[in-house]
């Protein structure tokens, strides 16, 4: 039987031989493989009527400090600038990665068999169906209801994940906000997860 190298495994003197990862590099890579498992979290979270129209991706590197960048450039488009978009900015800056966990809720769940709730501020789904979804400041909307407790209820599963991890996270609102203004992805309400593994929590001194 032939035994096939392993990718990044060398064979030294007849031995085995591991490469080293030391700090930075190893808590990075389980940073990145934490929130898959958060994605996968907020996959499996349970959802309104069996109706899953939660998105969800992961990002680093370069296209991650492009996301701190859009939330300066958010912060001077605000009619009321919130400082806080800077103040998250440089906490993106500092994680290694990044959870976006978003919705598509401009539309009800099985309209077919409607609920006709009103918590949309219409009488009935088809009226909901009817109005006008336009794009805020921020976010766009009318959302169903059902979808943004869906979207309540995926963040919690995928935090949970997180901190099961011992992973500092933080839920941040200005990060999800700039994503919208990019070609990166396409919901309707979005919320942004910055991770991070130090010896103190970069996101708990906030001011």
């Amino acid at each position: 039987m032939s035994i096939i190298n392993p990718k990044n495994v060398m064979l030294e003197k007849g031995e085995w031989v591991m490469p080293v990862f030391k700090d930075f590099e190893v808590e990075s890579k389980a940073i990145i493989d934490i929130a898959n498992l958060m994605a996968i979290s907020a996959r499996t979270a349970p959802k309104a009527r069996g109706v899953d129209n939660i998105l969800t991706a992961v990002v680093t590197g370069k296209e991650k400090d492009e996301l701190a960048d859009a939330m300066e450039r958010k912060m001077e488009r605000k009619r009321n600038p919130i400082s806080a978009f800077k103040r998250d900015a440089e906490a993106v800056r500092k994680s290694p990665a990044v959870l976006l966990l978003g919705v598509k809720g401009t539309y009800p769940k099985r309209p077919e068999n409607p609920l006709n709730c009103g918590a949309c501020g219409h009488d009935t789904c088809a009226e909901f169906i009817k109005t006008e979804k336009r794009r805020g400041e921020d976010f766009t909307g009318p959302i169903c209801v059902f979808e943004a407790i869906d979207l309540g209820i995926a963040i919690g599963s995928a935090v949970k994940t997180a901190s099961d991890m011992n992973v500092d996270n933080r839920l941040m609102y200005t990060l999800g906000a700039a994503v919208k203004d990019l070609p990166l992805f396409d919901a309707d309400v979005i919320i942004g997860v910055p991770l991070s593994a130090t010896g103190k929590n970069i996101y708990f001194d906030r001011r």
